[in-house]
């Protein structure tokens, strides 16, 4: 497989890379020439200067996942790559501190005036009075966004002894609490606030969300900072309010169109900082955020799961570490539910028992339906689309919990309802390998891997040995074999591993053996 690292990702995560496929390293990659390669790459690594559009993820025929090394993804048409089945992941934690120090660092910097300071320094200047600057400690920041990194601000303001008020659509209010932070209504930090900072995505509801018309609002005096994104903070209005003096200063290292032309509004205007986008700019920054994608994507593209995919399910690290072990087994019970049942599905419910229904298993769900669907569309099937084409082919995904279980210490209940019957499989964990321990009524251990044959028969002599007959006339091998009982008198299900694909007219001579109920193949190649 090959990988396309743009934008000056860093040699660490390349290396992390280069073990296992071949990557072709694009630093400065124009739009029209990122349009004519992208065909034959498997995976895409960008940061912030590539633009993966609509038109270039039509052109990219074998893209399986796109690498944001750092947190945006602003540059990605996210709805486009999900629409294509495209995984796309980002790192939101690589660059936390790095971005939350340079928020630190801007508010400073803004609030003691060091950059002019400097400047006129530099010039043989002492302008020791003309530079008076304001304290942090006793005022009030509004924080709004209270993520990783705006938790982070928050948590640093405290030790310099402000008063933080924190706002978020989605706050954990008792964390919030826990921190020494109050939390309050966007209202509450425009009306209240000494400085305000922003850690907010850029949406259609966050562009502008600072504007005129709020910072009429604001407290006289008041000095705000943009380290998130730019457009946040409607740029030409904050350069007004600086100039009539209701806005005292701002900081700004984020801004709507990269990199800015020396006619911006805010550039030479005094006591406004800026930087060029210098928030994850640090040595340890770059190197984490390259690391956290290569590491993703090496995942993806060897079929595994992935915690920081933006366009699916997120899966907290803690949790990946309950539910990683289940994914395999997951997917072959998927399988098997398609394999065996008649007609097409309408409904599948996936039942957790144990302390595993103690965790978030939306991931664990979406791997069943993934090889539930894998054996019968021609398209890939993956993490991303899985629980769309479900969606489409009118599929109802159902889950269920229960903490209480007999015989194993977790498991995982498959049902899958046709318009003539229901199918159920289940299975567990013996130490790290899955198993398949029930088949409809059968109790049976099955190791869900290459391919089985299954065939419910009556319990009865000859009914085994007539099946291995025709199994070898016809030179296939049987590698393994399972004979599960029911509590139904005179049922048994005989599960037989074999090596190679079973011809139809084998698979004919077997379904017409007398006592034989049916017989399916499930074919675990498939997934």
């Amino acid at each position: 497989m090959k990988v396309l690292a743009a934008d000056g990702v860093s040699k660490k995560g390349i290396d992390i890379l280069a073990r296992d496929f071949e990557v072709v390293v694009k630093d400065k990659l124009p739009a029209e020439e990122l349009l004519q390669i992208i065909p034959e790459f498997d995976a895409l690594i960008v940061r912030s200067a590539s633009k993966v559009t609509a038109e270039v993820l039509a052109a990219a025929k074998n893209l399986k996942i796109i690498g944001r090394a750092g947190v945006g993804v602003d540059n990605i048409d996210v709805a486009a790559a999900t629409a294509r089945g495209i995984i796309v992941i980002n790192s939101p934690g690589g660059n936390t501190i790095a971005a939350t120090e340079h928020t630190m660092a801007m508010m400073l910097a803004m609030s003691r005036n060091i950059p002019i300071a400097n400047e006129t320094m530099q010039k043989g200047e002492w302008n020791r009075k003309k530079y008076v600057g304001v304290e942090l400690r006793g005022k009030t920041l509004g924080v709004i966004g209270m993520g990783r990194i705006g938790s982070g601000v928050a948590k640093r303001a405290l030790a310099f002894d402000m008063d933080v008020i924190g706002y978020d659509p989605y706050i954990n209010e008792e964390r919030a609490q826990a921190m020494g932070v109050k939390v309050g209504t966007l209202d509450d930090i425009i009306e209240n606030a000494d400085f305000i900072t922003v850690h907010m995505p850029l949406t259609k509801d966050t562009r502008g969300m600072l504007n005129k018309d709020n910072m009429k609002r604001m407290k006289k005096g008041v000095r705000l900072i943009n380290c998130a994104r730019g457009g946040i903070i409607d740029e030409q209005d904050l350069a007004d309010a600086v100039k009539t003096g209701t806005v005292a200063g701002a900081a700004i290292d984020v801004y709507t169109s990269e990199p800015v032309s020396a006619e911006h509004p805010l550039i030479g205007l005094p006591g406004v900082v800026l930087t060029p986008h210098l928030g994850a700019s640090t040595v340890e920054a770059q190197i984490g955020v390259s690391v956290d994608v290569a590491q993703g994507i090496k995942a993806a593209l060897n079929g595994e799961p992935v915690t920081t995919a933006v366009n699916m399910a997120a899966v907290s690290s803690q949790v990946m570490n309950v539910i990683r072990p289940y994914f395999d087994l997951a997917e072959r019970l998927g399988c098997t539910v398609c394999s065996l049942a008649e007609g097409a599905v309408k409904s599948v419910e996936v039942e957790y028992n144990g302390d595993i229904a103690d965790v978030n298993t939306k991931m664990l769900t979406t791997a069943v339906i993934k090889g539930m669907l894998n054996p019968i569309l021609e398209s890939n099937v993956n993490y991303v689309n899985a629980p769309g084409l479900a969606k489409e082919r009118n599929i109802q995904i159902k889950e269920v919990k229960n903490k209480e279980t007999r015989n194993f210490a977790n498991l995982i209940t498959v049902k899958a309802v046709t318009g003539k019957k229901e199918v159920m499989v289940q299975g567990t964990l013996f130490g790290e390998e899955g198993r398949i321990v029930r088949i409809d009524g059968y109790r049976v251990d099955v190791d869900p891997h290459a391919r089985i044959l299954i065939c419910p028969h009556i319990n009865r002599p000859g009914i085994i040995g007539k099946v291995g007959s025709i199994m070898g006339a016809a030179d296939i091998n049987i590698s393994g074999m399972q004979v599960g009982k029911t509590e139904i008198e005179g049922t048994n299900i005989m599960v037989l591993s074999v090596d190679r694909d079973i011809p139809e007219d084998a698979l004919g001579q077997i379904t017409g053996i007398d006592g034989i109920f049916g017989a399916k193949i499930v074919d675990f190649y498939t997934i």
